[in-house]
C-alpha cells in the first residue's frame, strides 16, 4: 500500500472517532455566535456570564460575572425547560434581571440550547 493511501485511512479512521455535529448543534453554533457570542463567551465573562457547562449551573453562581440580585435569589438550575423559558422571555422568569434580548424563534431556541448542551466541559473543569 503507498503511504498517501495509508495516510488518507488512518484519516478516515480518526474521524470516525469524533461524532459528526448535527444540523441542530450546528445551526445552534452559528446561531450563538451570531446572536449570543457578543455577549457571552463560552469560557470567559463579557457583558454577560459565560456559558459553557450551564446545564446544571444555579442561575446566578458563577462567581466571574455580577448577576442582579434577582437572578441570584431565583434559585431556578439551568436545563432545557428552563433555558427556553428564558430565552423566550427572561424577564417573564425573573423580572429583576438586566438580560434585555430574546430569541422569540422557538427552533432557534431549540438550536441554541442544543448546542450549549453538547459543549464538552472547559479543560480542567469537571
Amino acid at each position: 500500500m503507498n503511504k498517501l493511501r495509508i495516510a488518507v485511512l488512518i484519516g478516515v479512521w480518526a474521524a470516525s472517532l469524533w461524532p459528526a455535529e448535527s444540523d441542530l448543534t450546528k445551526r445552534g453554533r452559528e446561531l450563538y455566535e451570531k446572536r449570543c457570542g457578543g455577549c457571552h463567551g463560552l469560557d470567559g465573562t463579557k457583558v454577560g456570564p459565560p456559558l459553557r457547562s450551564i446545564f446544571g449551573r444555579r442561575a446566578g453562581a458563577d462567581r466571574s460575572f455580577p448577576y442582579s440580585d434577582g437572578l441570584k435569589k431565583a434559585g431556578l438550575v439551568w436545563d432545557e425547560a428552563t433555558l427556553d423559558r428564558w430565552l423566550t422571555d427572561p424577564e417573564a422568569v425573573v423580572s429583576d434581571n438586566d438580560m434585555g434580548f430574546r430569541l422569540s424563534r422557538a427552533e432557534e431556541r431549540s438550536a441554541v440550547i442544543a448546542y450549549l448542551k453538547q459543549l464538552p466541559a472547559k479543560q480542567g473543569q469537571q
